[in-house]
């Protein structure tokens, strides 16, 4: 009977520890997890940047209040504009280049940008493994939206796995913001074709 107790006794205490540990490690998890997320670090505006799937220089930005690179403004619209050089660091031709680059604090109407080849206007086009382009990212906005001086561009990098969780196959996976790099905004005077 004394075996019978004591050996119960200790299976109580293991529990008891067991679930003592569980809360605590649980209470740490939900307390580191509580803590606010690091700001992403602030990159230097004239460093290239390696972005996963993508090398990027950020050239200049600005803002147009006529057609631009190929892309109309409807009434009572404006827009901004980065510049970026962008080298496709993939073995294939690519365009999944949208989402890198977004200003940060600006309501956008239309969400993602239009992307137009600078040297040609030509819209969307893919990029060639290993082939720097100037890139045009174009933002419309509404003509009364305050544009600041110096505005941050939040930039998204992906990795690559050589084979994913669900399929298996290889691929650019997990977007995460790589950091921020502020630059001037010009105001380009109205013009037939601002930015070209």
């Amino acid at each position: 009977m004394f075996k019978t107790a004591r050996s119960r006794f200790q299976t109580w205490i293991t529990a008891g520890a067991g679930t003592i540990a569980a809360l605590l490690v649980a209470g740490l998890m939900g307390a580191f997890g509580a803590l606010p997320a690091h700001a992403p670090p602030q990159l230097p505006p004239d460093a290239a940047i390696d972005a996963g799937r993508w090398h990027l220089k950020p050239v200049r930005a600005y803002v147009s209040r006529a057609k631009v690179h190929g892309v109309p403004l409807k009434p009572g619209q404006k827009a901004l504009v980065l510049e970026a050089d962008m080298t496709n660091r993939t073995a294939q031709s690519d365009k999944a280049y949208f989402n890198v680059f977004t200003p940060d604090g600006l309501a956008l109407p239309d969400g993602l940008p239009m992307v137009a080849l600078a040297r040609d206007q030509t819209l969307t086009p893919e990029l060639h493994p290993g082939m720097t382009e100037r890139m045009a990212y174009v933002w419309p906005l509404a003509r009364d939206a305050i544009v600041p001086a110096n505005l941050s561009f939040g930039i998204t990098a992906e990795v690559f796995k050589p084979r994913d969780n669900l399929y298996g196959t290889p691929g650019w996976f997990n977007p995460t913001r790589l950091g921020t790099v502020t630059l001037p905004v010009a105001d380009l005077p109205d013009s037939p074709e601002g930015g070209s």
